[in-house]
């Protein structure tokens, strides 16, 4: 039996802690169980949750030594580092072998223990500035659900914690068990497209007198074949001026910047409306469904189809 091991810190957040339970400590009818889960904590006894209620861990982080897998269930406030005594119980589980995982915010105890030094991870996509600043070590990728380094592995926020795990236990079991722990959970065994489809679109920047006369042109003109040389034209400057001042101001291309607000402008009609694809494509200056396409995929990692299935507020009569 492979045993998991979850360090719960007040005030736990449960949901994350009942990813790692559900897919590792749940017996489930006709799958023979091959995993065993507990929790403990740094300080056995009652731990706050932030659902109201406390639980009672008798374990202290000595479990650590006898686990295979040691997940850190989230990890709040992000502010507060964890204690030498949990850092050395982490560095001592992994050096003798064991699997550490994190869930959402729980990457910062796994990156305050070094565990991700010089190595790719994952974390919310609210999280990933603050932890890219507070680590410049560690190489941020907001974009996907989870990064399994095979010793370490990281998932992004809440719910891509179950996707992370069903993942180990694909590696662990294969494709055919977790595939039927998936069906049980009434769940995917694999979720397409990465975290990028749930961030909230980008905001515009803070920008002077400048550049905000350009950009709230351009806000009413997506479905135009714009250039840079058109943009530039507007404000009376150089095209070569205008891209310093995106780049300072914006820290992204005039193109770059074109491109994110049509797809956050495609992203709202997906969600709000009926449209064909080429109807949406158009009405943001993609010029057809397939380049739309291509355009959604390179920036969410998703398809249009897949993302209005998701994220459509009804479904759509048509189902496209």
């Amino acid at each position: 039996m492979h045993r998991v091991v979850a360090l719960v810190h007040p005030p736990q957040s449960t949901f994350e802690l009942a990813c790692a339970a559900e897919v590792f400590g749940t017996e489930r009818r006709g799958i023979p169980p091959r995993y065993t889960f507990g929790v403990c904590a740094e300080h056995p006894g009652p731990v706050t949750t932030r659902a109201g209620y406390d639980m009672l861990v008798t374990e202290g982080l000595d479990a650590f030594d006898r686990a295979d897998t040691v997940v850190v269930p989230g990890w709040l406030p992000t502010e507060e580092p964890p204690s030498p005594a949990v850092v050395q119980a982490l560095r001592r589980a992994h050096e003798r072998g064991a699997r550490v995982v994190s869930i959402c915010s729980g990457a910062f105890v796994l990156a305050h223990a070094g565990l991700l030094e010089g190595r790719r991870a994952t974390i919310h996509w609210a999280l990933a500035d603050e932890f890219a600043g507070r680590f410049p070590g560690v190489l941020v990728d907001p974009d996907v659900l989870y990064i399994d380094h095979g010793d370490v592995a990281t998932s992004a926020g809440a719910a891509a914690g179950i996707d992370l795990c069903l993942h180990l236990l694909r590696t662990d079991q294969g494709a055919g068990y977790a595939a039927h722990v998936a069906r049980h959970m009434v769940m995917p065994p694999h979720r397409e497209g990465g975290q990028l489809q749930y961030s909230a679109p980008p905001r515009p920047a803070h920008v002077d007198g400048s550049l905000a006369p350009v950009l709230e042109w351009i806000a009413g003109r997506l479905g135009e074949p714009l250039t840079v040389e058109d943009l530039a034209a507007y404000v009376g400057v150089s095209a070569r001026t205008l891209a310093r001042r995106f780049a300072e101001q914006l820290g992204a291309s005039p193109g770059q910047w074109l491109l994110s607000r049509r797809i956050a402008a495609a992203r709202e009609l997906l969600e709000c409306s009926d449209l064909p694809l080429d109807a949406v494509a158009r009405r943001v200056g993609l010029s057809s469904a397939t380049n739309l396409r291509r355009r959604f995929l390179g920036a969410l990692g998703t398809t249009p189809g897949a993302y209005r299935r998701a994220f459509r507020a009804e479904p759509t009569a048509s189902g496209r």
